[in-house]
């Protein structure tokens, strides 16, 4: 197929481009560089083709979208410092952006796959969410809830593009993707972690740290996004993608001492003084992914240690080497 990805440079986007070309199809990729790096997209191959703009700009999705059979609709403004510090900014590219590519892959007739979040489903903290459960989320006003609302705006968009105007569409929510490539400065716990490890610096744990959360290898989740996009039959319904491995944040941060062997400690700090004021977390996030192993199978393979060893490795390779 010929495919493009929307966010390509991105942590996960760029795992799928290379994942996709690797299967050999043809690979278009966007992303205006926010947060993503065209160092993670390959430079030399004759198979794949970038472009830096925005999935705001309609006429460049228009044009690209009527190059492709599929569309991977990635790209987002992503990462709890990025929602609070830039929140119209997010509000606006993750809702006209997705309409965007939306409305061009419904005229162009392109398949789409939507990546939606876990996000949706709010302080809704039922142990083994399913895609039917109600979402739970706090007041408008409050940032901390922006991210989740722009993100079921899409869900509600596709839907109804889905069953009104008969687009190809299935959207996948996911829970905490984590692996290589993922930086920690926008708010991502385990590279965040891991770097604060690697640099003898205590860990910090925002909040409690009796949250609980469970962390899918990207390696996992990149070939089950693929087969739902080949899988035309499923269209209209969201899928859970994850792993239901459970653990808490403080935990997490005890289990990267261990893996690091540093000898720095663990240092608490409220909400309020990571995201500012009115910021509201929940005590757990586990899926239930029934439904995308009964479709295609899915299991991820990779256990928590392993997500948190691919990321020290990384970090250990990209660091600086200092001569004597």
């Amino acid at each position: 197929m010929k495919a493009l990805v929307t966010g390509a440079a991105g942590f996960i986007g760029s795992h799928l481009v290379e994942h996709l070309l690797a299967d050999g199809h043809e690979v278009l990729g966007l992303d205006d560089l926010s947060t993503g790096s065209r160092a993670n997209l390959p430079a030399d191959s004759p198979e794949f083709r970038f472009t830096s703009g925005t999935i705001l700009d309609g006429t460049l999705v228009d044009d690209l979208v009527s190059e492709v059979d599929v569309v991977f609709h990635m790209a987002a403004a992503v990462g709890a410092f990025v929602i609070q510090e830039r929140t119209l900014r997010s509000l606006l590219t993750n809702v006209h952006g997705t309409e965007n590519v939306l409305d061009s892959a419904h005229r162009r007739g392109a398949r789409v796959l939507v990546a939606s979040t876990s996000e949706v489903y709010g302080k809704n903290s039922k142990p083994g969410l399913n895609e039917d459960d109600d979402r739970l989320v706090g007041a408008p006003l409050k940032t901390r809830w922006t991210y989740s609302e722009a993100k079921a705006i899409d869900e509600s968009l596709t839907y109804c593009y889905v069953r009104e105007l008969g687009l190809s569409a299935v959207i996948v929510r996911l829970f905490n993707t984590v692996g290589p490539r993922q930086s920690g400065r926008y708010g991502m716990v385990i590279p965040r972690l891991v770097g604060q490890a690697l640099s003898g610096r205590p860990l910090t744990v925002f909040g409690s740290g009796h949250q609980v959360r469970c962390f899918c290898h990207v390696a996992d989740v990149v070939p089950a996004l693929v087969r739902l996009a080949g899988m035309h039959e499923i269209t209209g319904t969201a899928l859970n993608i994850g792993s239901n491995e459970q653990v808490s944040i403080m935990d997490l941060a005890r289990k990267v001492i261990e893996l690091t062997g540093t000898t720095a400690g663990i240092t608490r700090m409220s909400y309020e003084d990571a995201y500012g004021p009115g910021y509201e977390d929940l005590q757990r996030r586990v899926p239930d992914c029934a439904r995308a192993r009964e479709l295609i199978g899915f299991q991820p393979s990779r256990s928590l240690e392993d997500i948190i060893r691919a990321v020290i490795d990384e970090q250990t390779s990209a660091a600086p080497v200092v001569s004597a």
